[in-house]
């Protein structure tokens, strides 16, 4: 329920802001506005989210939690989707979370919300796998090929060579 009031709300809101500036300020600098809105956004989007992918890299090369990071990517992600879209509302939550004071504070409430059981790291970045004595042993089998006869030389039925 609260997607479907989102999902009518918003563009409502954007179409009220619309007529309320375009009334006051004209047409063209409206427009003027959402373009250079749209602009400035996506550079912005471009250097931050270079910055947050940075980030990302060296959270899983000191073997540190990656959370964090990836959270700040998918705020960063989300607000330029927000920035490429026509509105002034819109506009505002997607500069709004291009602030990292504004994704931290974000980021910690989600986080205060979400109980982890857990999070480990192997050595060399690897997740450890502990082996439990219920683990069951598949056997197989195999039939070693010479590669000089092999029974199939022609194509495989996959490809059109």
């Amino acid at each position: 329920m609260l997607l479907l009031l989102l999902f009518i709300g918003i563009p409502l809101l954007e179409i009220t802001l619309f007529i309320q500036v375009g009334g006051v300020i004209g047409l063209g600098w409206t427009l003027a506005i959402v373009i250079v809105t749209a602009i400035l956004g996506a550079w912005m989007v471009r250097s931050q989210g270079a910055r947050a992918m940075l980030d990302l890299r060296t959270s899983f090369s000191s073997l540190q939690d990656p959370t964090e990071p990836l959270a700040h990517g998918a705020m960063i992600l989300f607000s330029g989707a927000l920035l490429l879209t026509p509105g002034f509302f819109t506009d505002f939550v997607g500069f709004a979370l291009l602030i990292p004071g504004v994704r931290t504070g974000l980021y910690n409430y989600m986080r205060s919300r979400v109980n982890v059981q857990s999070f480990q790291m192997g050595p060399n970045g690897h997740p450890t796998h502990r082996s439990n004595q219920n683990d069951r042993v598949i056997d197989g089998e195999f039939e070693e090929v010479d590669p000089n006869n092999r029974p199939n030389d022609g194509p495989s039925g996959w490809t059109k060579h």
